[in-house]
This record gives C-alpha cells, structure tokens and sequence, in this order.
C-alpha cells in the first residue's frame, strides 16, 4: 500500500501548519458570541472541560493514526476493512465542500480589506454588504445571478491555493505557514493591545466575561462548548491525519497536540478580548448597548466592524486593514488545510502527483465556489455550512473514534505515544473509548434536529441535495479502481 513520501523538514513547519489549519475564521467571528451568548465567564467551565475531555484526546488520536499509518484517511479506512473506505470519502465530501464556501468568505475578506483603506462602505455597511456582497435573499431566486467581484476575486484565490498547494510540502504549505501564522499572531496583538486603550472597553469586557453560573444547568450551554472547541480545532476533517503522516520518526505527538491545543485556545480567548473592547468602544460612543451590537458571523466582520471604524476617526485606516489582513491571513491558512487531506487521497488511490491532484480540486472547487458567488450565494451558503458541520462532519467524528477505538483498537497507537513528554497512557484510552461516542452522539443528535426544524422548503431542497451528494460522490470514489503504482505526492 501506498506510503507518504514527504516529510516536515522541520517540528516549527508541522507546528505552524497545525496552528494555522486550527486558527480560522470561527476563531475571530464565532468564539466571542458563543461565549458571550452562552453564560458569559461561567461558559469557561465547560469550555476548559471539553478540551480536557474532548478536543485533547481527539486530536491526540488523529495525530496516533496519520503517523502510524502513514496514509490517507481514506486509505487507512480501507486499510482496516475495505467496507470502511467509503466514511473516509464521505468525511473528504464534507472537507470539499467547506473548502468551496471558505474561499467564498476569503473573497468577501479581500474586498473589504481594500475598502478598509478609505472607509468604501460608506455610512451605512449593513446596505453595502447586503447591495454589493451578497446581492440576494433568502431564497434561490438569484442563483443565476453573479456577484462579478465576488467571482473573480474567489478565482483569483483558487489559483493562490492552487499555486502554494502544488509545490512540494515543504516549499509550498510549510514556508507560507512560518510566515502567515506569526504575522497572524503578531497583527490580532496589536489590534488587541490597541483595543484595551479605547474608551469604552471595560464595557464590553464586562458583558463578555459577566459570568451567568445559572446557565451552567442548560445543556445547551454545554452543547456549544463542545461544539465550539471540536470545529475550532479541525477535528474530524483529516487535515491532522494528513499533516502527521508526514512527521519523521521518534516524534513527541503529545507535546504537539498540547502546544496547538494551548496556541488555538489562548488566540480565540485572547482575540475575544479585543472584540468585546472594541464592542464596548462603540457602545460608549453609539449608546447602543452592546447587547443590541455584538453578533456573530459575516454580520461581525462586514457590517459591525465597518460601523466602528467609521466612529474611528483616524486610526481606522491603520486599525482596519490590518484587522481584514488578520481574518485574511487566518482564512488562507485554514484553506490550504483543507486542501491537504483531499489531494493526499486522490494521490494515494489514484496514483496521482500532488500537482495532477491539486489542480483536479481547485478546477471543480472553482465551479462549485461560484453557486455561492450568485444572488442566492449567501443563503445557500449557510444553509451548506450548518447542514456540513452539524450533520456532516459530527457523523464523520463519531464513526471515525468508534472505528479506531472499538474495531482497530487504541494499544495499536500507544508505541506512536511513547516518546511523548506526558504519558497518557490509560486515561486517554477511556476517554477515546467510553466517553467521546457518547457525547459526541448527544452533539450530533442535537445538531440534526436543529436543522430539520423550522426549515423552509427551499432550505429542505438545498439539504436533499446535499444529502444525494454525501451518499453518491463516496461510492463512486470508493467503487473507482486504484492505481497499482501510486505517485505519492511527488
């Protein structure tokens, strides 16, 4: 069977990667309402307890798979038992398909990075993004209708993935993370920094970090939590199965797994704190409460921030390209993740190189990228990003720990965990076991009926579809005969 043949030429470059895949969009727009919503400071409790229970021994046992088996998610299933291969294709449909959105949202980013130098959104970001962004309703009445801006700057950066994607991993993936994922960090530093001097934002710090201990007996609380943590960290999507297979031999997967754990929590924590400051800056200044301004969402980054740069003055032409770069950066970073698990499995089965690999996803990546381009764009779009994520990929999760716990059996991983600082040891092997199957069919179980519930007919006609498309695209890349000389990623 086929074997990875690049490696990491350096820990900093899987690191980077890993820290780049885990720190996207969700962590800058997502994090700060889902605390603020769910409890305030007493969501910190089962925030931290997810992590410990959740999100540190699932991404302990991706790390324990892709380096133990040296392979592709899709392989590693068949590998097991052939029936298998096809939750491998179904988890990389899903994986495809948040890819298509994602470079959609990263085009948004790119506009209102070039408005952010002279404020092109006018007085009113709200009607810009609804009359130049997103052009529709809620509806499939403009699916024939593009948003030519949107279009061609999606293209354009199908083409930046494309080109950085197709290049040997290190030349490619790993010089742009050690360069993007610092100036991440170092650009939401300034930003937060200069958020903590603003008037004002003691009241928002307030409204985050007010704790509601009451909420702490509401499983939804606990529901979002965990929800949070495990889309926060990637998990599930076969970018950490992908990126650990090509780790060298004699590596420290725990030590790895904590420090990127530590890095995603301590940015999406931290970034928060400047969110709220600048929330609480425009409610001094707007007498709005920020109860009425803090949302989640495209309605954060294109019409929230807008409306407070504009009350600025100055500063917002340095404070706001540099926030439109931070997202941007954020969002590149995590696209080329996503981009990793789906061309090493077409590599592995097909006997495709990376390059033949890449350019087969970013053509059809293109085609579908565009739907969400139209008039109806957006709407289709969140339908796509709620059903995915909370059918999807949980489906995905569950399948995939049961497998690995229950069918191949986790002492199979322990060598691979050996050279870690931490041994985990037992303690790692209930969790995985007897516990995670167990919530995360709760998340799961709760996800499914929120998205079937209240939903319009139209919303029902874009979920049937994606459902044919779950069901038919994994056989037939399953029932597709592979390559007896694989190029592996040459």
């Amino acid at each position: 069977m086929a074997q990875a043949t690049n490696k990491w030429n350096s820990s900093f470059a899987f690191i980077m990667a890993m820290i780049g895949s885990a720190v996207g969009l969700g962590n800058i727009w997502r994090f700060s309402y889902v605390v603020y919503s769910n409890g305030g400071g007493s969501f910190f409790i089962p925030y931290f307890t997810a992590i410990i229970i959740m999100a540190i021994p699932l991404l302990i046992l991706e790390y324990a798979i892709g380096y133990h088996f040296k392979d592709s998610i899709s392989n590693i299933l068949k590998k097991i038992k052939p029936k298998f291969e096809y939750i491998g294709w179904f988890i990389l449909v899903c994986v495809f398909l948040i890819l298509t959105y994602y470079m959609v949202i990263i085009a948004w980013d790119f506009i209102y990075l070039l408005l952010s130098f002279f404020k092109g959104w006018g007085v009113a970001p709200a009607t810009y993004f609804a009359n130049n962004i997103i052009v529709g309703g809620d509806n499939l009445k403009g699916i024939l209708e593009f948003v030519l801006p949107v279009s061609i700057i999606t293209i354009i950066f199908w083409v930046i993935v494309w080109f950085i994607s197709h290049k040997d991993l290190n030349d490619g993936i790993g010089r742009v993370v050690k360069v993007l994922v610092p100036m991440l960090f170092l650009i939401m530093a300034i930003i937060v920094v200069y958020a903590l001097t603003l008037p004002g934002q003691m009241i928002g710090l307030s409204e985050l970090f007010t704790p509601n201990w009451s909420s702490l007996t509401n499983i939804d609380i606990w529901l979002a939590a965990f929800g949070q943590v495990l889309f926060s960290l990637s998990i599930g999507l076969g970018i950490t199965i992908a990126y650990a297979s090509y780790l060298p031999s004699n590596e420290k997967l725990i030590d790895k797994a904590l420090i990127v754990v530590c890095s995603n929590s301590g940015f999406e924590i931290f970034t928060a704190v400047g969110v709220f400051s600048i929330l609480g800056f425009m409610s001094l200044n707007s007498g709005i409460a920020v109860s009425d301004i803090a949302t989640s969402g495209s309605g954060l980054l294109f019409i929230v921030f807008p409306e407070i740069f504009n009350i600025m003055g100055d500063v917002a032409y340095i404070l706001g390209p540099l926030f439109f770069l931070c997202v941007l950066f954020a969002g590149l970073t995590s696209a080329l993740s996503l981009m990793e698990p789906l061309l090493c499995s077409l590599s592995y089965k097909f006997g495709f190189t990376r390059k033949k690999s890449v350019t087969i996803i970013c053509i059809i990546g293109v085609l579908i990228s565009l739907i969400f381009t139209t008039g109806s764009g957006n709407y289709i779009l969140t339908t796509t990003d709620t059903f995915v994520n909370e059918f999807g990929i949980l489906l995905g999760v569950i399948i995939q720990t049961i497998i690995m716990a229950w069918c191949y059996g986790l002492d199979r991983f322990i060598p691979s965990l050996s050279n870690s600082s931490i041994n985990m040891g037992r303690k790692w092997k209930f969790f995985v076991k007897n516990i995670l199957p167990f919530v995360l069919l709760i998340m799961w179980i709760s996800g499914v009926i929120g998205i079937f519930v209240s939903n319009t007919p139209e919303t029902q006609f874009i979920e049937l579809i994606l459902t044919i498309i779950f069901i038919l695209v994994p056989i037939i890349l399953t029932k597709l005969p592979a390559s007896d000389e694989p190029k592996i990623l040459d």
